[in-house]
């Protein structure tokens, strides 16, 4: 039986149908491997139009094949996010991430978006002013290793100023490590911050 290769010029616009194709007649035992590459599809070629609803499925794609530049803005909501699918290491480094600093006067920025805990690996020797910047409504950091008997001050680059409420009555204490956490309640140009602080020793026995 003679095989005549099929080109462009062969067959006439929209000769293909979906009528002239019966059930399951394109098998995977009907096609050599790699026979159809992107060289054999014509630019835009297969369009949505072109695809019956609900034709491609998990069974139709292979492992790996759909990555991030297949996917358009969008298109990924929440309906399409498997229950318990978002791992904590798919978070952003604002919720997962540690920062350090051996800054011990001055002016120490805490980018919020950077890290959730942050660690002071040296004691104070002078005035410090702990400056927040990139704060989320809602995110909760913690700072840890402060110590040194000098005068610790909060601020952020709230455009119009920041609110800062001490929650409890326990203070920095210079004398001994300390752990400052900070909720933003507010992440407006008007920002409000809840903070607390306490020191803190290493003990096994609670």
């Amino acid at each position: 039986m003679a095989i005549t290769k099929v080109t462009a010029n062969v067959l006439a616009d929209n000769a293909v149908s979906a009528s002239s194709i019966a059930d399951g007649a394109i098998a995977t035992a009907k096609l050599a491997s790699d026979a159809v590459t992107t060289a054999k599809i014509a630019a835009d070629a297969i369009t949505g139009a072109k695809i019956a609803a609900d034709a491609v499925d998990g069974t139709k794609i292979a492992d790996d094949a759909i990555n991030s530049e297949h996917y358009t803005d969008g298109s990924i909501d929440t309906a399409h996010i498997a229950d318990d699918n978002i791992t904590f290491d798919k978070l952003e480094n604002r919720y997962t991430a540690k920062a350090t600093t051996s800054s011990a006067s001055g002016t120490v920025s805490i980018d919020w978006s950077a890290a959730t805990t942050f660690q002071f690996t040296s004691s104070l020797t002078g005035a410090t002013t702990i400056s927040f910047t990139n704060f989320k409504q809602g995110q909760v950091i913690g700072i840890y290793g402060l110590t040194g008997s000098q005068t610790i001050t909060l601020d952020s680059d709230a455009a119009n100023g920041e609110t800062l409420n001490r929650v409890g009555t326990s203070e920095y204490d210079g004398t001994g490590t300390n752990f400052l956490q900070v909720a933003c309640v507010d992440d407006s140009a008007n920002a409000v911050f809840n903070y607390s602080v306490i020191t803190y020793t290493s003990d096994t026995t609670p």
